[in-house]
């Protein structure tokens, strides 16, 4: 019997790609340490040829996804099986690590534009963001336990890493704060995947064992615990509530770009991985599950109350999170294929402007003085071009206009909820949409005040962050004018 596993290099190169950049970021470094900026052209290179091997499977159909790793038999199973949404999330975690690589190139002008040096140098933190990012493209394609672990761990340590390679008190404590919740959260997920395996008989991910468990009392039961304690554990990567605490201290400790890197590329991983589990429920027809409409609705309540106390830029992105974390899971609840686009959509569309936001505050600076809404006093009459893409972004997370993203994005949340008739749900939502407009709003006033002082000569911006804002920026203000841009690839 043929029992040689398939394997197609081009379906993985997505995952390949940050990987091999890693390793050869590494070996850069041993034969010539001093060619600081060709570690981070090396990881542009690689992120970019990994975005472009992604986007064949985001345009493929979803009854025709990429695959690999493929066994004969007994029924053809695949290891490795990335269908359009999947291909998308691996763009938006290619690309939002393409955007921190960007935000931490090293200056060669004045120091005062460099950005903040992590222990251990630029390859260091070039291959824990490159890690971290093959990890999170693997997980959202990954088919069965085994790699589905694997690639989830491999997605959250480095970044715990790169928090830590701050030095500092904060930085310590946010970085084993994270450690702390990253190990009961991985020990909430393999016991959640081992009751799986339990009530499925089969080590995948697969709908028809899902089915069949279903069908049956016992194996319902204990199927149904499993995917509890899977939602929960990742939760903790997610920071939903009650799951969140590691989350504003970790932001606050790291440097911008970290901070960047976690609201960002680790939100897709986690969401990602989520997804992996609830889309052979969806698939089998499973009922609604109230306890990811509870977690939305606690972390939507939450983040936003405790963000509109936050005079700390960053901390008011962290707790940010934690609310917009709620949006990103509620259409999960109805366990509906519809559900599972809608959830992906949401994610990437607040992706984009936090980036935006995360790319403002790091041109503005990061310092004692950096680091409170008064630094962003009058922007629009003294650096009108941060100015006005500070506030789309925030218009867009708040779902305003001129933001039709965000608004677009909470509209296609919402309808899978209304669809169901998860009336108790939507209301929630509806009612944490109107507070967070005073959330992002709150910022978003400072922008028009009259400067606290007369504009001094302009900060010199590093070039890095420059090219991060204009990436970030364009996809922003594109897809506020044509959100199906977006959108429409997850419909």
């Amino acid at each position: 019997m043929n029992t040689m596993v398939s394997i197609d290099a081009l379906a993985l190169a997505p995952v390949l790609a940050p990987a091999a950049g890693a390793v050869l970021v590494l070996v850069l470094d041993v034969l010539a340490p001093r060619l600081r900026t060709a570690h981070h052209a090396l990881g542009l290179l690689a992120l970019a040829a990994g975005v472009a091997f992604a986007v064949p499977g985001a345009l493929r159909g979803e009854t025709d996804p990429v695959r690999s790793l493929c066994l004969p038999a007994p029924d053809g199973a695949c290891f490795y099986e990335a269908g359009p949404l999947a291909s998308a999330l691996q763009i938006g975690a290619l690309a939002s690590a393409l955007v921190v690589l960007l935000l931490v190139w090293p200056a060669g002008g004045s120091r005062d534009s460099a950005p903040e040096q992590l222990r251990g140098g630029p390859a260091v933190t070039v291959a824990l963001v490159l890690s971290a990012t093959a990890g999170a493209a693997a997980v959202a394609a990954a088919h069965d336990l085994g790699s589905w672990l694997v690639a989830l761990e491999l997605a959250t340590l480095p970044a715990i890493a790169l928090v830590a390679l701050r030095a500092t008190r904060s930085a310590g404590a946010g970085a084993l704060s994270l450690l702390t919740t990253s190990l009961v959260s991985f020990a909430m997920v393999v016991l959640g995947a081992a009751l799986w395996l339990v009530a499925t008989g089969r080590p995948v991910f697969s709908g028809g064992a899902v089915e069949q468990a279903l069908r049956s009392g016992d194996d319902r039961a204990v199927l149904l615990l499993g995917v509890l304690l899977l939602v929960g554990g990742l939760g903790f990567k997610l920071s939903l509530v009650p799951f969140h605490a590691w989350t504003p201290q970790a932001y606050a400790g790291g440097t911008e770009p970290v901070a960047a890197f976690l609201a960002a590329t680790s939100k897709v991983a986690a969401l990602a991985a989520l997804v992996v589990v609830l889309r052979p429920l969806a698939a089998a027809g499973a009922p609604v599950l109230v306890g990811i409409g509870v977690l939305a609705a606690l972390s939507m309540t939450v983040g936003n109350v405790l963000a509109l106390v936050q005079d700390d830029p960053v901390r008011l992105l962290a707790w940010s999170t934690v609310a917009q974390a709620g949006w990103v899971i509620l259409p999960l609840a109805t366990l509906v294929p519809a559900g599972l686009a809608a959830s992906g959509g949401y994610l990437l569309a607040y992706v984009i402007a936090t980036l935006v936001a995360f790319t403002v505050v790091v041109l503005v600076g990061g310092g004692a003085a950096g680091r409170t809404l008064t630094a962003y006093r009058g922007m629009l009459r003294t650096r009108p071009a941060l100015g006005a893409l500070l506030g789309l972004a925030l218009v867009s997370l708040a779902g305003l206009p001129p933001g039709v993203l965000g608004l677009v994005a909470k509209v296609v949340a919402l309808r899978p909820v209304v669809a169901e008739g998860l009336w108790a749900l939507a209301l929630v939502a509806v009612v944490n949409a109107v507070i967070g407009v005073a959330v992002y709003l709150r910022w978003f006033a400072v922008l028009f005040q009259e400067p606290a002082t007369a504009p001094g000569p302009a900060r010199p911006a590093a070039r890095g962050a420059l090219a991060a804002l204009a990436l970030t920026g364009t996809a922003l203000v594109l897809t506020s004018l044509a959100p199906q841009l977006l959108l429409g690839l997850l419909a």
